[in-house]
């Protein structure tokens, strides 16, 4: 039997993570805005993301996108990013975020709301007060310098200008 090979992509050293480095710990300050809350949760020890939760019944129309009020402030640290992403449980029913995923930045002080649209069956969704009603995740936020060059001085690659379905169908 022939051994199979690999092609190993090339990696920083630094980039490398082993099973026994310790996960990075963030403290991150919430300001309750509002008595109804629910600070938010994990679903288990393990869940990338924290449950965010509505202080009041919100009723989505169908193709309306709503701002759903979660009753929190927080700060987040320099150098970091809140994400706000669906629920899978909802994404399922027809609740979806029109913008994908919404970016919390670390200078933004103002209360957390989740932007949803309805495209589920039926006229409207109902969203419960105390509801989960997406997930927030945090995300390290590199420095970034742009360096404006010519088309001909980025390197190449294999794909190149291929855009939207040039990669295959599935």
């Amino acid at each position: 039997m022939l051994a199979k090979s690999y092609i190993i992509p090339t990696v920083k050293k630094e980039c490398i993570l082993s099973r026994n480095m310790e996960r990075i710990s963030l403290e991150i300050p919430f300001a309750r805005l509002d008595k109804r809350a629910v600070l938010p949760t994990q679903g288990s020890a393990q869940a990338a993301g924290w449950d965010l939760y509505a202080i009041e019944e919100t009723v989505v129309p169908k193709g309306s996108s709503v701002l759903i009020s979660t009753g929190w402030a927080a700060a987040i640290p320099e150098g970091w990013e809140g994400q706000i992403r669906c629920r899978s449980s909802l994404g399922k029913k027809g609740m979806i975020m029109p913008n994908g995923l919404g970016t919390i930045d670390s200078d933004y002080r103002g209360e957390l709301k989740v932007l949803a649209t309805w495209i589920g069956e039926g006229d409207c969704f109902t969203v419960a007060a105390g509801e989960r009603v997406a997930q927030l995740l945090f995300a390290p936020v590199p420095l970034v310098t742009l360096v404006e060059t010519t088309l001909e001085g980025l390197d190449q690659t294999e794909r190149g200008v291929g855009g939207f379905g040039s990669s295959g169908q599935f």
